[in-house]
């Protein structure tokens, strides 16, 4: 059922097996189609999506190839206050990732383009692999009691429980309500968790990284980093390509909306930043780190074609040039205490101009 403004109050769930569905291109849609959940790579109306797969598929890494013994030293000799940024930045990084692995077959159950939903299982299966990176590093650097402490922080940091409550709510929403409004609603917070929480927690191991700390968890961080790009691309895809079969769903009062939530999303960084970094660590201060997220605020935001939301912000902060450099698993060729290539894979990460 539509209300006045075109908008279904309820989306339709994808079916199992559909022998009446639809196998003509032009009558595939994101939701509400009719799909028969055939997957035939040689029949896409998406076109993206098979460039897409096949970079996701040549991002395969494995954790415990990378070597975390000089970390272990390290962590021992961090800062107090390094050691509680690491501990609490990873901790809600760790929240995000097996987030999204919950969230991502609740969004496949109502998309009914098959080729975007092959994207999802391996976006699923990937933050399965960042779920077990965080635990990789974890049972490596310390004890189990310390490991347990910093993955349930959140139960007594209310700081760290309201960063969590942002996004999980939104999920929540739809996971309630499966309207189209709440959908979107997931959408735009899955882009903002994954296109400014993410990148601004990386740049804070990066920074540990030019400080010549922890090159292990540094190294983790880029093959992370490199998924989470495509992660980046695929929502953004998806949500351009509703723009078009959806125009009911991005009116400018609607546009406004998400506009003002990837904003909150970017406020929220800056606070929790304000927090957890402040002017403690060595290499930033809250200024480079607040223009940074504000620089993310306006890469998402004109990013999906909303506007400009921080002016004088367009372009990439000089002062952290430096996060892009690191981000990228394929320019530092050898680990940093030992001569083993660390840039295995068969995959170039992707620019981040999305």
């Amino acid at each position: 059922m539509k209300n006045q403004g075109g908008v279904m109050d309820e989306l339709q769930k994808r079916g199992l097996f559909n022998e009446h569905g639809d196998i003509e291109l032009s009558k595939r849609k994101i939701i509400n189609g009719n799909t028969t959940n055939l997957n035939d790579f040689n029949n896409i109306k998406y076109s993206w999506t098979s460039e897409w797969y096949r970079q996701a598929m040549n991002n395969f890494w494995i954790p415990e190839e990378i070597n975390l013994n000089q970390d272990i030293k390290d962590y021992r000799n961090l800062s107090e206050d390094e050691k509680i940024a690491y501990d609490k930045i990873l901790s809600f990084l760790i929240y995000l990732d097996s987030l999204q692995t919950a969230q991502l077959p609740n969004l496949e159950a109502y998309i009914t383009a098959n080729e975007i939903n092959l994207c999802l299982s391996i976006q699923a299966f990937q933050e399965s692999i960042h779920s077990q990176s965080y635990s990789y590093i974890l049972d490596t650097i310390c004890s189990p009691e310390e490991r347990t402490d910093i993955l349930y922080q959140w139960k007594d940091d209310e700081f760290l429980l309201e960063r969590n409550r942002f996004i999980g709510d939104q999920y929540n929403d739809f996971f309630e309500k499966k309207s189209e409004r709440n959908f979107m609603k997931a959408l735009i917070a899955n882009y903002i968790l994954e296109g400014i929480y993410f990148y601004s927690g990386f740049m804070f191991f990066y920074n540990l990284g030019r400080m010549g700390k922890m090159p292990g968890t540094v190294q983790e961080i880029r093959y992370i980093n490199r998924d989470e790009n495509t992660h980046l691309w695929l929502f953004r895809s998806m949500i351009l390509d509703l723009k078009k079969e959806r125009p009911e769903l991005f009116t400018e009062e609607k546009n406004a909306q998400y506009k003002e939530m990837i904003k909150q999303g970017a406020e929220a960084e800056i606070e929790w930043a304000k927090y957890v970094i402040g002017e403690k660590i060595q290499g930033l201060s809250i200024k480079m780190v607040e223009d940074y997220i504000k620089y993310l605020g306006n890469l998402r935001s004109t990013g999906l074609g909303f506007g400009v939301i921080y002016p004088g912000y367009e372009r990439e902060i000089p002062s952290m040039k430096w996060v892009s450099e690191y981000s990228d698993p394929n320019k530092i060729k050898t680990d940093f205490f030992e001569a083993k290539p660390s840039a295995y894979s068969k995959s170039a990460i992707i620019e981040d101009d999305l």
